[in-house]
């Protein structure tokens, strides 16, 4: 075979993939057997083939119950960060070989807080002390700190993420007196350097309460940067008020054509009163619908089974969503019941290692297997439902089993697994062998 003239180093560095490429390069995308010119076509963002890939075809039936996942292997072509082509496998072409690794669609972290981790810095576990108030007067002594490599230790998180199969996320940010707007800024960097490789939409955070701080005036300001989301914290506990907090929160989002995506923690009558005044004031702004969310959201997990039925068709009618970290302590959210409605739910690892919490992994993938645990999704279709957790929407099988991923056309981002089938992924936590964003060969 000609020697290639573009070393794996230089494709990475010429992709813009840093680090995370040369670390988790597995031998599915590495082999000797891989031509030139695919190579210079993928490091060019220009175009390329997979050949021996596995995708899931059909379900097997006996009788109307699910008993296993039927696969084939094809060759897909990728394009200027599409998939271009989905074709019957052919062996002899030219193309980069993924050994019959399953493909799925990329992971999705819909809840993290990327700006004041501190992965990459020495272990060291929680020491909460004084509920919610005494966590901010911790963040009040501890974020001017933190900020000095911040951008730093977002960029390992990154990586972290990605390892696991995922290429995007949303990202609270503090955005409270003491930070200011440097939590953003920083962050932005980070986000910038690794742009190649991984994808983000923002929410501004007032983690200090919104009127418990003045954090009013930097809201306003981060409303015009940046940021697709205006966040919130618990308006009763922290700032004393419902419709003080939340009418402000709404109006932003207005204002500024952003959604809104807030942390409730709050689990007694006022977390209930949260989430129907904002469901409330969606339907009053319909222009709201789809992009609210309701990050947390522990009330609804306090309800009995009537009310929980009745706040999913709310909460379905106004297209306000869920975000939930599954689980949280002792809480289990009523998630079977709210994606029954048609309520919106995705997940995410909240906190890797920070000083609210250090138990998170990084592989949402981990989160969908514990919902499977959680709910008795142990059947082949019960788990392969279950993906839609780490996707945050798309799978490969409709529920008839027709395969509606992936198509030509769509975003060339997905992952490569070790596993069978999607059940299979769930249920074993499957090895990420390759993630791919907007076609670039992240590893």
């Amino acid at each position: 075979m000609e020697k290639p003239s573009i070393s794996r180093k230089d494709f990475i560095k010429n992709s813009g993939l840093g680090f995370i490429g040369m670390a988790f390069m597995p031998a599915v995308l590495q082999g000797q057997n891989n031509d030139l010119k695919i190579d210079q076509m993928a490091a060019a963002g220009n175009s390329y083939m997979l050949k021996n890939v596995r995708l899931e075809t059909g379900f097997e039936f006996e009788g109307e119950e699910v008993v296993g996942t039927r696969t084939e292997l094809f060759s897909v072509e990728i394009e200027k960060g599409k998939i271009k082509k989905i074709s019957p496998n052919e062996v002899g072409i030219k193309a980069i070989d993924a050994k019959g690794m399953l493909m799925l669609p990329s992971f999705k972290d819909m809840h993290i807080h990327l700006d004041k981790t501190l992965y990459a810095e020495k272990w060291r576990a929680v020491r909460r002390s004084g509920g919610i108030k005494g966590m901010i007067a911790l963040e009040q002594k501890t974020m001017p700190d933190m900020l000095k490599n911040s951008t730093y230790k977002a960029e390992k998180l990154i990586e972290l993420l990605q390892s696991h199969g995922t290429g995007f996320a949303r990202s609270h940010v503090n955005i409270e007196p003491t930070s200011k707007l440097d939590s953003l800024k920083n962050l932005e960097k980070a986000l910038a350097s690794k742009k190649n490789g991984f994808g983000a939409e923002l929410v501004a955070f007032p983690q200090h309460g919104l009127y418990y701080t003045d954090s009013l005036p930097y809201m306003k300001e981060a409303a015009k940067m940046g940021i697709d989301f205006i966040g919130g914290l618990d308006p009763t506990n922290v700032d004393g008020s419902i419709q003080k907090t939340m009418d402000t929160t709404v109006q932003l989002a207005l204002d500024h054509g952003k959604g809104i995506d807030i942390h409730l923690h709050e689990s007694g009558k006022s977390g209930v009163d949260t989430i129907e005044y904002l469901i409330n004031k969606v339907n009053e702004n319909p222009v709201l619908k789809g992009k609210t969310f309701v990050s947390h959201a522990f009330a609804l997990a306090a309800l009995d089974k009537s009310a929980q039925e009745t706040m999913a068709e709310k909460l379905a009618n106004a297209q306000v969503g869920i975000i939930s970290t599954i689980p949280f302590g002792g809480t289990i959210m009523p998630i079977p019941t709210l994606l029954k409605h048609g309520v919106t739910v995705m997940t995410g690892n909240d906190s890797i290692v920070d000083y609210w919490s250090t138990m998170g992994t990084g592989s949402v993938l981990q989160k969908a297997n514990l919902a499977a645990q959680l709910y008795g999704q142990v059947s082949e279709f019960g788990l392969s439902r279950m993906l839609r957790l780490a996707t945050a929407g798309p799978i490969p099988l409709d529920d008839k089993g027709v395969q509606q991923w992936p198509k030509a056309g769509d975003d060339a981002n997905l992952v490569l697994v070790d596993a069978s089938c999607s059940a299979e992924a769930v249920s074993r936590i499957s090895p990420i062998k390759s993630l791919i964003y907007k076609g670039n060969i992240v590893y």
